[in-house]
């Protein structure tokens, strides 16, 4: 899987114009996100990759899922998205792994996300970008513990679970990898 280093610039780009868009100041979007006014300076610079929790907050603030987001960065996406095409992104603090395999299209409500979780990863979400996100978690390989607004549930290879998002906790006990399939319906 190849990580495209201009994806993060013309992520930390659209991150920027974003916050433009609506007239916020650094300061009024770190209030809104709860995040640093220096770290959100830092990834509109392209200085530092953002981590998923850190997408997951501006997601929220700015009513996007991460896919939609994400999407906006790249050109128009074809109706066949053949796998080297794929965009792939990684969170290098936690190692998680997000490849859009079917990626936000036109009015289609529906995505689907691969992701890679290594063994001890943890990653917390602490609200969805975009109220009412139905989600169907498919894990392929490994365990994962998945907590959505307080009920954890753990599952093994070829478990699914059905979901609606909230705040939300992936975490990889080990000790191998886990690897699922998300599909994400968007209201």
């Amino acid at each position: 899987m190849g990580i495209d280093t201009a994806a993060d610039e013309r992520l930390a780009h659209r991150l920027a114009e974003l916050r433009l868009e609506r007239g916020w100041t650094l300061e009024e979007l770190a209030q809104r996100s709860e995040v640093s006014r220096s770290t959100l300076s830092r990834v509109e610079r392209a200085e530092v990759s953002p981590t998923a929790a850190l997408l997951g907050r501006l997601c929220a603030v700015y009513g996007r899922t991460m896919s939609r987001l994400l999407a906006e960065v790249e050109p128009a996406p074809a109706l066949l998205v053949r796998a080297g095409e794929q965009q792939v992104w990684q969170d290098e603090a936690t190692g998680f792994v997000r490849r859009s395999v079917s990626p936000p299209h036109g009015s289609l409500r529906a995505e689907m996300i691969e992701g890679r979780l290594p063994a001890g990863a943890d990653i917390d979400y602490d609200r969805p970008g975009v109220p009412g996100i139905e989600c169907h978690l498919w894990l392929l390989e490994g365990e994962l513990e998945l907590t959505v607004d307080g009920e954890r549930q753990v599952l093994g290879a070829g478990d699914c679970l059905r979901f609606v998002a909230g705040s939300t906790r992936f975490r990889c006990p080990g000790p191998d990898d886990a690897r699922y399939a998300l599909v994400v319906v968007v209201p």
